[in-house]
């Protein structure tokens, strides 16, 4: 077979598998309308949770939710799927910081290490640092 031909198949091929998945919403990302739309789907992982508050990032891909007995739940979009998790402070690398619209947050967790999140205001920014300032340091967890 002529390399020209059998290059020109192959990315014709590529192309419609791309196309294929595209089409079907391979590519879309899940996002929240809403607060309360976040803390529904955080209760069906965790129904026994109720949060208290819930921040949700400007995008609508990821919420911070409080819970009770300062712990911090989050929901994460990935993909048209969501990841969700309860955090402790044993699970932060660094302390999460806030500027200006934006929480930085690092975790030790290998699927997922966390990220740069974007809110609507100051204020929504340094609540979800603030949730994660109050996460409570247990007896047995070494000192960073």
């Amino acid at each position: 077979m002529n390399l020209l031909l059998l290059a020109t198949v192959v990315a014709a091929g590529i192309s419609l598998v791309v196309l294929v998945v595209h089409m079907t919403g391979g590519t879309r990302r899940a996002s929240f309308a809403d607060a309360k739309a976040a803390a529904e789907r955080f209760a069906i992982d965790f129904p026994d949770l109720r949060p208290s508050s819930v921040y949700l990032t400007q995008d609508g891909t990821c919420a911070f939710l409080e819970l009770p007995n300062s712990r911090v739940g989050v929901v994460h979009a990935v993909g048209d799927r969501f990841l969700t998790r309860l955090i402790a402070r044993s699970d932060l690398s660094g302390t999460p910081r806030a500027s200006a619209h934006t929480v930085s947050l690092r975790l030790r967790d290998f699927t997922w290490k966390g990220g740069e999140f974007v809110f609507a205001d100051v204020v929504t920014a340094y609540a979800v640092e603030d949730l994660f300032t109050a996460l409570p340091r247990r007896i047995w967890e070494k000192s960073s």
